[in-house]
C-alpha cells in the first residue's frame, strides 16, 4: 500500500516515511484552520459542539487555530453527486436480473445518471480539476484543516439516513459531506474520536493535511490523542 509499484501508475517514486520515529513531534507553531460545516453542511448539534471544543484544544498543543471560510467547498456537493451516480451506471446491466437482490438505494443511484452524456461528463470533469486545484491553493496558507468526520453519530446499519434526517432514494452523502473533497484532491486525512454524545456514541474529528503530508496528519492525530485519550473507552453492552 506504500511505495512505488510498476503496475500502478498512481504510486509515488519515494518509499514511505518512518512514521513511528517522528510520531511525537507535535504541532507546536502549526497553523490550523477549523471549519464547522465547510460553509454548507448540516451537522447535528451534539456533533458540532464536540468538534468545536476539540478544535479549540489544539491551542493547548501550541498550534494557532482559526475558524475559517472554505470558498472552494461550494462546488463540492454538485460534483460528488454527479460522479457518484455517473460512475455507477456501468452496473445498470445487472439491474434486469438482480434488482430484487440489490440494495434499493444503489439501484436508485445507478438509474439517476442513465441519461448523462459524454459532453456533460467532460464538463463536470473540468470543474472537478478546478475544484481540486482550488483546495490545494487554499492549503498553501494552512498546515491542517479540522472538520467533523461525519455529521451524525452511528445509526442502524439497515438505514440509509438517520430517522431525524430528510429521506432520499439514494443520497446518503448528506451526512458525509466532509470526506469526498479530500478523496477527490488526495489530501491525507484522519478521523480521531473527540468525545461522546449524551447517549454514549463516539464523535469523530477529521484532521486534513497538505498533499503528501501524511506524516503531519499522523503527528496531529497523535498529539490530540495524547491530550484527549480515548482508547480505554468501551461501549456499554
Amino acid at each position: 500500500m506504500a511505495g512505488p509499484h510498476f503496475l500502478d501508475y498512481t504510486t509515488l517514486e519515494a518509499g514511505p516515511t518512518n512514521y513511528l520515529a517522528r510520531l511525537r513531534d507535535g504541532v507546536k507553531g502549526k497553523r490550523i484552520a477549523y471549519s464547522p460545516d465547510l460553509g454548507f453542511a448540516r451537522v447535528d448539534p451534539e456533533v458540532a459542539q464536540l468538534v468545536r471544543a476539540a478544535a479549540a484544544r489544539f491551542t493547548e498543543l501550541g498550534a494557532i487555530v482559526e475558524e475559517v471560510s472554505t470558498p472552494w467547498a461550494k462546488d463540492g456537493p454538485e460534483l460528488i453527486r454527479f460522479f457518484w451516480s455517473a460512475h455507477l451506471t456501468s452496473l445498470s446491466k445487472y439491474i434486469p436480473r438482480w434488482e430484487v437482490e440489490m440494495d434499493p438505494g444503489l439501484v436508485a443511484c445507478i438509474r439517476h445518471s442513465k441519461n448523462v452524456s459524454v459532453e456533460q461528463y467532460q464538463e463536470m470533469r473540468y470543474r472537478k480539476l478546478d475544484y481540486v486545484a482550488n483546495i490545494h491553493r487554499w492549503f498553501q496558507d494552512w498546515d491542517f484543516l479540522l472538520t467533523p468526520s461525519a455529521s451524525v453519530t452511528a445509526f442502524p446499519a439497515e438505514k440509509l439516513m438517520p430517522d431525524h434526517w430528510p429521506t432520499h432514494p439514494w443520497d446518503w452523502i448528506m451526512w458525509a459531506e466532509f470526506s469526498y473533497p479530500f478523496n477527490m484532491s488526495w489530501n491525507p486525512a484522519a478521523s480521531v474520536p473527540c468525545g461522546f454524545t449524551s447517549t454514549g456514541l463516539p464523535v469523530g474529528l477529521q484532521i486534513v493535511g497538505k498533499r503528501f503530508n501524511d506524516l503531519g496528519v499522523l503527528q496531529a492525530a497523535a498529539a490530540f490523542e495524547q491530550l484527549q485519550p480515548w482508547a480505554d473507552k468501551r461501549p456499554q453492552l
